[in-house]
C-alpha cells in the first residue's frame, strides 16, 4: 500500500479562544454613566421629595422631574455640587413667580426645593401670614380643608398636628388640613397650607430683593425651612442667589408611601399611591 499526500491547506485552522476585553468594556461603562451624569447635569434629573415641606403641592415619597436648562446653567447645575461659588449663568433667565425650583442653601451641598415668590428688585414682606409684595397683599382665598391620605410616608401624628385625624367614609384615615389659595402678581395660583399663628416664619420684616436673587417658600407655610429662616435654622438665610438654583420641577412621576422594601419587588407597586402620577407642577396647572 502505497503512501498517499495529503492535502491540509484547506483545512481550518484553530482559532486561540480571546478572552473578555476588559479594557473595551470599561471604556463603555465610562462613557454610559458619562451620558447619564450629563443628560443629569445639563437636561433633566429625577428628584426624590424628603419632607413635608411643599405639602399640599408635594408630598414625601413624590418622584419628580426636575428639567435643567429653563434658567441657565450655573455650578450648581452639575449632578454633584463639587464646583466652587461661580458667580453668573450661562444663558440664564430669571425663574417666573410661582416656578418650583430646587436649589442649593449657601451653607450646604444638599438640595431643597421650595416656590418663587419674590423677584430681584422686589420689595417683601410677611405680615401674619401673609406676603405682601411691593405694598400689595398678595391674594388670599380660603378653601375647605384638603384630605390627604394617612400613610408611612404621610404621617399625621398628634405631636405635629394635633386634632387633624379624621377616618373617612370608607374607613381610611385622613389627615384633615386647612388650605389657602394664593394668586402673585402674574397671575400664578397654588394652594398652601397655614395650620396656625407661628411668629418665627408668620412676620418676616420688609426687605428689598436683591439683584440677582429670589425669595422662596414652602407651601407648607409653617413648616418650611426657606427663605424665612436663617442659617443657622438650616433654613436659606434669606434671598438666594440666583446662581444657586438647580433646575424648574416640571411634573410628579410617581409617588410612594413608605411601604416599599428594597428585597420585595412586589411591594414596589403595591407601595404605588394612586392618582399622583404625571401631575403638573407648573402653578396655573396646579389649582385646578
Amino acid at each position: 500500500m502505497s503512501d498517499q499526500n495529503i492535502d491540509t491547506s484547506a483545512a481550518p485552522s484553530a482559532t486561540p479562544a480571546r478572552g473578555t476585553d476588559w479594557a473595551a468594556e470599561a471604556r463603555g461603562i465610562f462613557w454610559l454613566v458619562l451620558a447619564v451624569l450629563g443628560f443629569h447635569s445639563f437636561i433633566a434629573k429625577p428628584f426624590y421629595i424628603p419632607s413635608e415641606s411643599m405639602m399640599p403641592t408635594l408630598i414625601k415619597g413624590d418622584r419628580l422631574v426636575v428639567t435643567k436648562y429653563p434658567y441657565g446653567w450655573s455650578y450648581v447645575s452639575p449632578s454633584f455640587h463639587l464646583l466652587p461659588f461661580i458667580q453668573g449663568r450661562l444663558f440664564g433667565r430669571v425663574p417666573e413667580r410661582g416656578d418650583i425650583v430646587i436649589l442649593k442653601p449657601q451653607n450646604s451641598n444638599s438640595d431643597y426645593i421650595k416656590r418663587v415668590i419674590g423677584l430681584p428688585g422686589d420689595r417683601l414682606e410677611v405680615r401674619h401670614g401673609t406676603v405682601v409684595l411691593n405694598g400689595v397683599p398678595v391674594k388670599r382665598e380660603f378653601l375647605p380643608p384638603a384630605r390627604i391620605a394617612v400613610d408611612a410616608n404621610a404621617p399625621c401624628n398628634d405631636d405635629q398636628l394635633p386634632g387633624r385625624s379624621i377616618t373617612g367614609d370608607d374607613g381610611s384615615e385622613y389627615c384633615l388640613l386647612p388650605i389657602v389659595r394664593e394668586t402673585l402678581p402674574n397671575g400664578a395660583r397654588f394652594d398652601t397650607i397655614d395650620l396656625e399663628y407661628n411668629p418665627a416664619v408668620d412676620d418676616y420684616p420688609e426687605i428689598m430683593i436683591p439683584p440677582g436673587h429670589v425669595f422662596v417658600m414652602g407651601d407648607n407655610r409653617d413648616r418650611s425651612a426657606d427663605s424665612r429662616v436663617s442659617l443657622e435654622q438650616s433654613g436659606l438665610g434669606g434671598p438666594v442667589p440666583f446662581e444657586n438654583i438647580g433646575g424648574r420641577a416640571e411634573f410628579i412621576t410617581f409617588s410612594l408611601d413608605g411601604t416599599s422594601e428594597i428585597w420585595n419587588p412586589i411591594s414596589w407597586f403595591t407601595a404605588m399611591r394612586g392618582g399622583r402620577a404625571l401631575t403638573s407642577l407648573h402653578p396655573d396647572d396646579q389649582a385646578r
